[in-house]
């Protein structure tokens, strides 16, 4: 059954899915000329719901209720895998941008997608292009429209939980915006970094409640600490 898949994988939904791709990028591209918002993340989260859909990944949302739709929030989530991108897009519900690194950029015709969406694109080369890179988070950040950011950096190598790196709570004490930690389970054993192979299965997205900045904001260690400690009690109970 599994080399079955391994053909349907890379023969059949493998194409379609490169198909998709390009076309979302382009419809991306042009609708993110009009209106970067709406362009920016529905043409995006149809293209990971076929991702899901085509090799077989369910996706369950647990605690949706805690998120309100016209409230910005800083979304952070543990990194296992490759699906955690097509989960969160398709399955989240809720207007985002991602924080990414600007090199991501010069992937063709991706990175021009990613521009036109309107995703931050992070560049510390000099402290006011970083400013910059502050000032236009703050402008997108409204009305709703929230950030993602994997706080681990980079996708977890074993399934382990890696340390947090600080930036995205700087960000949400900056802007004063509710910290709304993810638990993603599952998405290491659909596809984990080593490999490009998928494993059908299921992914589970389990949102915390929000952690509110108080009066003077968020207090970045305590938030760190806590944002840890519950995605990592919740990966460790399930």
């Amino acid at each position: 059954m599994r080399h079955l898949f391994l053909v349907y994988q890379w023969l059949i939904a493998a194409p379609i899915l490169l198909v998709l791709t390009i076309v979302t990028a382009l419809l991306t591209i042009v609708g993110g000329l009009f209106d970067s918002s709406w362009w920016g993340y529905y043409p995006p989260k149809i293209w990971a719901r076929c991702w899901c859909a085509l090799l077989f990944v369910r996706v369950k949302v647990e605690n949706a209720e805690y998120i309100d739709k016209n409230t910005s929030y800083v979304f952070v989530a543990n990194h296992q895998g490759a699906f955690d991108i097509f989960s969160i897009y398709g399955f989240l519900n809720h207007n985002f941008k991602w924080m990414m690194r600007k090199g991501l950029e010069n992937i063709p015709l991706v990175g021009l997608a990613c521009r036109a969406a309107g995703h931050i694109m992070v560049d510390k080369s000099t402290p006011a292009r970083l400013m910059q890179t502050m000032h236009t988070a703050e402008k997108r950040l409204q009305g709703g429209t929230s950030l993602v950011i994997f706080p681990e950096g980079r996708r977890t190598s074993d399934g382990r939980l890696q340390p947090f790196k600080k930036g995205a709570f700087k960000l949400a004490l900056e802007f004063k915006l509710p910290v709304v930690p993810i638990t993603i389970d599952g998405s290491y054993r659909v596809m984990p970094r080593t490999s490009f192979s998928v494993t059908p299965g299921t992914i589970v997205l389990r949102i915390h409640k929000p952690i509110a900045p108080g009066a003077d904001g968020h207090d970045v260690g305590k938030v760190v600490e806590e944002s840890y400690r519950v995605i990592e009690s919740d990966l460790t109970q399930h």
